[in-house]
């Protein structure tokens, strides 16, 4: 398994604090099967600033490490980039990292609202052939109570990225109701884990997609884990399995395949 979002990087955020943290939190993805994890830490959000710089430096250094513990997984670079009014220039300056080296970008909206230039910051992206994909969509309370306005975001070029903890109810049953919702809806593309502490929260990614295969089935599992290997790989999306619950979801994904193409 490849887990695209997650803090595991010492020090950098509020995730690992420190190399222990790092090195068990490692183990356990190893423990349930993730080969590569993607490490997000937070970027320009009020209290964490890591430019792209250090975290290559970071990531560098913790592969070595867990080479010489003999721990087979690999890091790869990113960043959990908030929206904010500088990004564009930003990205320009090189201050900002793709995921894993890709023309995937990870973007965090805050949590109590849809930033009011959002879709114009997609469309920009999309112009530099960037792929924003929105962190954790259904722990945003406007999506939470309107869940068409992330289908709308999708529409305009965007992917979404739900967390494992959600699908499971780590975050509350209004979280989980709306994490299922957008994903039957057709609006997320990707699970990943968001982990940031093997107690606090860990990754409870192989549970997540079990639990997407018993109530959406084999086809909507393979298509998520799909396209998190096609992010390391700088591919398409694949096209959502076509189970829709409605017309409009169908479209959604047609669109969504589109606009990936």
């Amino acid at each position: 398994m490849i887990d695209i979002h997650t803090h595991i990087l010492p020090g950098l955020d509020d995730g690992a604090a420190n190399w222990d943290d790092t090195l068990d939190m490692a183990r356990a993805a190893s423990s349930e099967g993730i080969t590569t994890i993607i490490a997000t830490p937070h970027h320009a959000n009020g209290s964490y600033t890591n430019l792209a710089d250090d975290v290559a430096e970071h990531t560098l250094s913790v592969n070595e490490q867990l080479r010489a513990k003999g721990v087979p997984v690999t890091i790869m670079t990113g960043q959990e980039i908030r929206v904010h009014d500088d990004l564009l220039e930003a990205w320009h300056r090189k201050e900002l990292l793709p995921l894993a080296g890709s023309k995937y970008v990870l973007l965090e909206m805050p949590s109590s609202r849809i930033p009011k230039a959002m879709i114009e910051l997609i469309h920009e992206l999309n112009v530099m052939k960037l792929k924003p994909i929105i962190a954790h969509p259904e722990r945003n309370a406007e999506v939470v109570q309107h869940p068409e306005r992330l289908a709308e975001l999708v529409e305009a070029g965007a992917f979404a990225q739900v967390t494992s903890h959600s699908l499971l109810g780590g975050f509350g049953k209004r979280i989980e109701q709306s994490a299922w919702t957008l994903l039957k809806n057709g609006s997320i593309h990707i699970v990943a884990s968001d982990a940031h502490h093997i107690e606090r929260r860990g990754f409870r990614l192989r549970e997540a997609y079990d639990a997407i295969e018993r109530r959406m089935g084999e086809q909507w599992k393979s298509y998520l884990q799909i396209n998190a290997r096609h992010v390391l790989e700088d591919e398409p999306f694949n096209p959502q399995p076509f189970a829709a619950n409605s017309t409009e979801g169908a479209l959604r994904r047609v669109l969504s395949y589109i606009f990936n193409r």
